[in-house]
């Protein structure tokens, strides 16, 4: 019993301002501005000590075998977070800030990965999975409780997808999914980024609202903008990997993409014979050429979810708008979101309104 008592003392020292720091990083890196910088991690500073604390606390227990999965993955995400706080701090000493601080958004998925074993350990972690209006939900939380975790085609998976590979994906399939028909969601990652990286940006999303997620890596170090067939074709056989493994609605496949993702959602969902049925482009670059090599028919009625940030310092929002005034002259049928606070980075608040959008399970 005392010993117990140690391990649920080290794990209450550790697990909710680890939690909190979670939070904080992910605010951090949703509000990341090159000239805001500064004040984004001045308001986050005093997570990490209460983190560093609490993992010194965490590790000088006596952590029993059966334990050994939930101590090796609480104490992997508390050194990732601490880590990511080291680069927001290094990053607000230089006079070009932006690269350090894309390091450190790069370690708080690292540190959302390391965690996510736990969900399906400790309640509270697996409400920290579910997007906020999900937390109460009683009936979610029950499936999520009852759903075997062991299942070899549900929870996480990654496919020749480590961070050093190219041309890999990770995926996720909520743990509840029992075959019935389930949307689809096809996130690219932006240029240099990495797929098991942007697959964070929706898991919270599809996990609360039912949605299989596949983050592919591109072959190269960005989408193949030039010469696109390559990952076209790529796109198109993971696709049907999917489909033929897991009860798709074919209804709604939906094809999104952040900055260099999200140009390529443009060229690879106007493809004439295109499985997506619904685009969400988000920060991208956009040219009027692209319609002119698109067929009519695939524009007419297209959904398109665009997104696009009113700080942008890489693609001005002016790129977005006309991107807007384009397709809706051709047809399509277009939400437009020009987000005041939002720079170029994945605004993942989005995910679950867009997976709303595609259901239609909007209030």
């Amino acid at each position: 019993m005392k010993k117990n008592d140690e391990i649920l003392d080290v794990t209450s020292a550790l697990v909710p301002p680890l939690l909190s720091a979670l939070d904080a990083l992910q605010m951090a890196s949703r509000f990341m501005h090159p000239p805001n910088i500064a004040a984004v991690v001045e308001v986050i500073s005093d997570k990490q000590l209460a983190v560093r604390d609490g993992l010194h606390t965490f590790q000088s227990a006596e952590w029993p075998e059966n334990l050994e999965r939930f101590f090796v993955a609480v104490k992997e995400s508390a050194e990732n977070a601490l880590e990511a706080f080291a680069f927001f701090d290094e990053a607000v000493k230089q006079s070009e800030p932006a690269m350090t601080a894309y390091r450190a958004m790069g370690l708080v998925t690292k540190a959302l990965e390391s965690m996510y074993p736990v969900a399906s350990m400790l309640a509270p972690v697996s409400r920290f999975y579910l997007e906020d209006s999900s937390r109460s939900n009683d009936l979610l939380l029950k499936r999520l409780e009852d759903a075997d975790t062991s299942k070899s085609d549900v929870g996480v998976m990654h496919a020749n997808n480590s961070d050093r590979e190219r041309g890999g994906f990770s995926m996720y399939v909520p743990e509840y999914y029992q075959g019935e028909e389930t949307p689809l969601v096809v996130a690219l990652h932006g240029g240099s980024g990495h797929g098991r990286n942007f697959l964070w940006s929706w898991l919270v999303a599809a996990r609360s609202k039912n949605a299989i997620v596949v983050a592919p890596t591109s072959l190269g170090g960005t989408w193949s903008l030039m010469d696109p067939q390559s990952d076209i074709q790529h796109l198109e056989s993971l696709v049907s990997y999917v489909r033929k493994n897991w009860s798709i609605d074919s209804k709604k496949i939906l094809l999104t993409g952040m900055s260099d993702g999200g140009t390529f959602t443009y060229v690879a969902g106007l493809e004439k014979n295109s499985a997506f049925t619904h685009l969400a482009p988000c920060s991208a670059s956009f040219h009027p050429m692209l319609l002119e090599a698109a067929d009519p028919e695939r524009l007419k009625g297209l959904a398109i979810y665009l997104i696009h940030g009113a700080l942008d310092w890489m693609f001005s929002a002016e790129v977005a708008r006309s991107a807007k005034d384009s397709f809706s002259t051709a047809g399509s049928s277009i939400e437009y979101h020009e987000v005041e606070d939002l720079s170029h980075v994945y605004p993942r608040e989005f995910s679950a309104k867009i997976l709303d959008w595609m259901t239609g399970n909007r209030l």
